[in-house]
């Protein structure tokens, strides 16, 4: 029997689910088509998380968290652009140290500040705005109404971002790095601070997408909370072609697979459940992304 309360219920828990992959693909973006490989999105998604619930915890206000986890997932990016964009040390294993150090970091600190392992107090969070003129529109009202704040700012984000990368000046100079830096430099154009841009950019909106996680869709920090969601975001850049459309349909996708989790974890065996979206992503990785190419010009540096 059709049941339409279990379809408005997938279809607003595969909006939240896509919100932290959206924000973290979307950071990806940026960085590639800066010419930076983005295998660190995992590390600055899981500093956001972490100091986004700390700045609340803090301060009382969910909004200052939301803002200190966004200021350290750009912490964090810039550790991995000066060993990348200074030093030259190969893009995936700074990528990958950022992604160590974070989920080393975050449990330690956990214990230190707080004195408990696992998980963090509850702090103050962001609920579900109360809206009746959304909550009165026909169908797609039960669906938004649903949703938190930071979904509509993450939607007001892509469009800014795809105007920013295809329609303005800079978008298409800093598109031009990640194709051929040493051309781009011969034109005249800073290499080292668009990319620099690039991966800060894709650390704020990591750092977003981790206090997504602990503000949005909880209101506490869980020990290795982002569980994977900076590689799929990785595979989701991929897939959506570096492109930040390609990177909000690419995590509709996946956030469909995720919300499977919270569906039907009651009705199918939980390990099968929680197993979903690790294996989309290796069919998409297997299948989607064949022969897919990346900028041209990612890792490759200008000659001083």
């Amino acid at each position: 029997m059709f049941n339409i309360d279990l379809v408005y219920s997938i279809v607003a828990s595969t909006l939240r689910s896509s919100v932290p992959l959206i924000l973290a693909s979307m950071g990806g973006c940026f960085s590639m088509r800066a010419g930076v490989s983005d295998l660190g999105l995992e590390g600055m998604m899981l500093a956001g998380s972490f100091f986004s619930v700390l700045g609340s915890w803090l301060t009382g206000s969910a909004w200052i968290g939301l803002l200190t986890g966004v200021l350290f997932g750009a912490i964090f990016s810039m550790l991995h652009a000066v060993m990348h964009i200074s030093y030259k040390v190969n893009a995936s294993i700074s990528g990958m140290c950022i992604n160590l150090l974070a989920s080393a970091t975050t449990p330690l600190l956990l214990n230190v500040i707080f004195g408990m392992s696992g998980k963090s107090p509850t702090v103050a969070a962001f609920a579900k705005p109360n809206w009746q003129w959304l909550k009165d529109i026909p169908v797609l009202g039960r669906i938004l109404g649903a949703q938190n704040i930071l979904f509509f700012l993450t939607i007001f984000l892509v469009v800014v971002s795809w105007i920013f990368m295809y329609k303005t000046t800079m978008g298409l100079r800093m598109r031009m790095v990640s194709e051929n830096p040493q051309a781009a430099s011969t034109v005249g154009l800073n290499v080292k601070a668009y990319k620099y841009f690039g991966v800060a950019m894709s650390g704020c909106f990591c750092g977003l997408g981790g206090a997504y996680l602990s503000l949005g869709q909880m209101n506490l920090f869980v020990e290795n909370m982002t569980t994977g969601r900076g590689y799929i975001a990785v595979v989701i850049n991929a897939f959506g072609k570096y492109n930040p459309v390609g990177s909000l349909l690419g995590s509709v996708f996946f956030g469909f697979f995720d919300s499977l989790q919270t569906i039907f974890q009651s009705v199918l065996p939980s390990q099968l459940v929680m197993m979903t979206p690790y294996v989309v992503t290796l069919l998409v990785i297997t299948f989607g992304i064949r022969g897919g190419r990346g900028p041209a010009g990612v890792g490759k540096h200008i000659e001083n």
